[in-house]
């Protein structure tokens, strides 16, 4: 099956292969990767997949997706399905990616990869042996404020790079897995410290698309607001010395009420440039009886708010899943890999490591834990 369109002024028709996706999810997350791809010309998702029967039934009736599964293996079996997109708690990864891999099927995880460096290893190998890609989503390498950003840093605008923040804060996850320390693996450090990790990477590797390495990683870490239904971390900074000689600094946090922040500075020899993803792009709106939704994580819109529109755009959901498509259908390497979701996790473990022992962690780290916040909350 093919699509026409027309691109660009010379208003050719390209034929375009359908690439057909399954979703792997239900939740907040799959609703975010919904609405990217049915932007995507010549992506169809054709099928979702809930360990909850009625939430695939429902989900897949609210949205038009004309096949629903209880099992993520029973969609695997789909012979016309090319790509699985996963929206599924972190515990879960590792499974569902290696039984992809084995079904013919190209894959999106979610961030952060998995658990373990040993399921990482697991999962690039099997990917590799099936001769399909593994994608990692880190939308932040994808969000438009932020790309622009990175081509200022690339063309030499601010001069040589000395010192990069990024910040992400909110008052704590959707979902009640991600509090349980079995199934996420970590608290805000391993939810929203792998965004920074990541993005630090791309964001300092050069205009040949490299990643720059993490060198080192020094982090402070508490839980100060949650601590009735975490062991996790709920605030974390982290200080991490990059490939380059330039310094990255990381705050993120559970604990920040007020609804979502995501923004970034860099500061270099010949130049600063500060980036706010959600305040920098909102309206900023005063209204005494509040209204339905602000933005992300908002308890409350009465008073003065911040409303966002388009905001998985602004995250930049759709162009990473147009990326992603595009990749599967061109064949090409995509920019965040499989290895590169395992080397945020190296670093992530680096990180509690660093927290755990009160000094700097030297790269790499090798480590058998099975979680991150193992090598912190030591039981």
């Amino acid at each position: 099956m093919s699509v026409g369109y027309t691109l660009g002024h010379t208003h050719r028709e390209v034929i375009m292969r359908v690439v057909r996706i399954g979703l792997v999810g239900t939740q907040f997350v799959s609703s975010i990767h919904l609405e990217a791809l049915r932007s995507v010309p010549g992506a169809e998702v054709v099928a979702v997949t809930s360990a909850s029967e009625a939430h695939a039934a429902a989900f897949a009736a609210r949205h038009g997706i004309p096949q629903w599964f209880t099992d993520f293996r029973k969609m695997y079996e789909l012979r016309d399905l090319d790509l699985v997109v996963l929206g599924l708690p972190n515990d879960l990864h590792c499974e569902a990616t290696i039984t992809a891999a084995q079904a013919g099927k190209h894959v999106v995880c979610e961030k952060p990869l998995c658990l373990n460096l040993a399921e990482a290893d697991k999962m690039i190998d099997a990917c590799r042996r099936a001769g399909v890609k593994l994608m990692y989503a880190e939308e932040l390498c994808f969000t438009p404020k932020y790309v622009r950003l990175k081509q200022l840093i690339d063309e030499g605008a601010l001069g040589t790079v000395q010192l990069v923040k990024q910040c992400e804060k909110h008052d704590g996850p959707h979902a009640a897995w991600f509090w349980d320390m079995q199934r996420s693996g970590g608290g805000v450090t391993m939810d929203m410290g792998c965004h920074a990790i990541e993005f630090f990477r791309w964001l300092l590797g050069g205009p040949s698309g490299g990643k720059a390495a993490v060198r080192s990683v020094y982090a402070d870490m508490g839980t100060y607001v949650h601590g009735a239904k975490t062991q996790g971390d709920d605030s974390t900074t982290l200080i991490l010395k990059m490939d380059g000689g330039a310094t990255a600094i990381a705050e993120e946090s559970w604990a920040k009420p007020g609804g979502m922040d995501d923004r970034a500075e860099v500061y270099g020899s010949g130049g600063v440039a500060y980036a706010d993803l959600l305040r920098g792009n909102a309206i900023h709106t005063y209204s005494q009886s509040g209204y339905g939704y602000a933005v992300e994580k908002a308890g409350s819109s009465r008073g003065w708010s911040f409303t966002i529109y388009e905001e998985a755009w602004n995250y930049g959901f759709h162009a990473e899943m147009r990326h992603f498509v595009d990749c599967v259908r061109e064949d090409r390497k995509p920019l965040c890999t499989g290895e590169d979701g395992r080397a945020v996790l190296e670093a992530i473990f680096a990180a509690y490591a660093s927290a755990a022992e009160g000094r700097r962690i030297d790269l790499p780290f090798r480590t058998e834990a099975q979680r991150p916040i193992d090598l912190w909350r030591k039981t």
